[in-house]
């Protein structure tokens, strides 16, 4: 493929995620998020992969190493992980999964399905550190879905090694199975103990996009929020999501009225900082709500 036709499927690639329907961003200010069970594995996966791509690459040189990296039947694909490398300059120098076509072109203006210019954050963070991380949204091939993506880039001499993985996202399915666990669990240990483990990111109710979350229904106020454990004692009655409608109010009357049922709205994904449709199963359990919701992208 001559420079030409490659310039124009970078084009043409990044034409045709851009006009895919952007995942609307949140107006608050990006937060830290936290790495569900699924997610670290498949980051401790990625970095593994980029671990022993450094190795071959001090060990063998760059030939040697290039040659590895762009073997798409090579030791370096693992399913949806694989290794490419840009040059300080943009250049994409290997690559062993489906970007290998854009191997010999700068790719440092390539913007992602948001038209974020991720490469342009990659190169600039790889300038400043050795090693880091960037998230974008990409085109899943495995649901050709557009889903949120990390890279993470190890830095060695002029060359950027990198390892991306997909960030996994909790279903309907996931939802009503921790709802039906925090339900037992308030059941086996008491309200008091239970919120302790539902606010605890490490105490097995924080599930990549999903956490439960437990709200007085006489007071409309957190007894317990697993993505937020500083709103417990928060009224949240008068809260509405980004279309206006009074969610918690409207969770609250169908405890008290049917005892379960689901509730739809938009809010902000703490994985994806943006703003996606979200649907929470609700169970009351003597006086409360118990909730866990799961997050459907536009």
């Amino acid at each position: 493929m001559n420079r030409n036709r490659k310039t124009l499927l970078i084009l043409s690639l990044s034409a045709t995620l851009g006009a895919m329907p952007p995942l609307l961003h949140a107006q608050q200010q990006a937060q830290p998020r936290t790495l569900g069970s699924v997610e670290r594995s498949q980051a401790s996966q990625a970095r593994a992969l980029l671990d022993q791509a450094v190795l071959t690459f001090q060990a063998k040189g760059p030939e040697q190493a290039m040659a590895a990296f762009n073997d798409r039947n090579g030791e370096f694909v693992r399913g949806q992980y694989y290794i490419f490398v840009l040059g300080e300059d943009g250049t994409m120098q290997a690559s062993s999964g489906p970007s290998a076509s854009l191997v010999g072109l700068n790719v440092g203006e390539l913007k992602d399905a948001a038209g974020k210019s991720f490469m342009r954050e990659l190169l600039d963070k790889s300038a400043k550190q050795d090693s880091g991380e960037v998230e974008y949204q990409w085109l899943n091939p495995a649901d050709n879905k557009v889903e949120s993506k990390v890279s993470q880039f190890r830095k060695v001499g002029d060359h950027v090694l990198c390892v991306g993985y997909y960030i996994p996202r909790a279903t309907a399915e996931h939802a009503k199975a921790l709802l039906e666990r925090a339900v037992q669990h308030v059941k086996d240990k008491g309200a008091e103990a239970a919120f302790r483990s539902f606010n605890d990111p490490r105490g097995g109710f924080v599930f990549q996009d999903e956490y439960v979350f437990a709200i007085g229904l006489d007071d409309g106020r957190y007894r317990a929020s697993g993505s937020s454990p500083n709103l417990v004692g928060v009224d949240v009655r008068s809260v509405t999501d980004a279309a206006g409608k009074p969610l918690f109010q409207d969770m609250i009357e169908l405890a008290r009225q049917h005892g379960s049922g689901t509730v739809d709205y938009v809010w902000r994904n703490p994985v994806t900082n943006a703003v996606e449709p979200k649907h929470t199963l609700i169970q009351r359990v003597d006086g409360v709500l118990l909730g866990v919701g799961y997050y459907t992208p536009q």
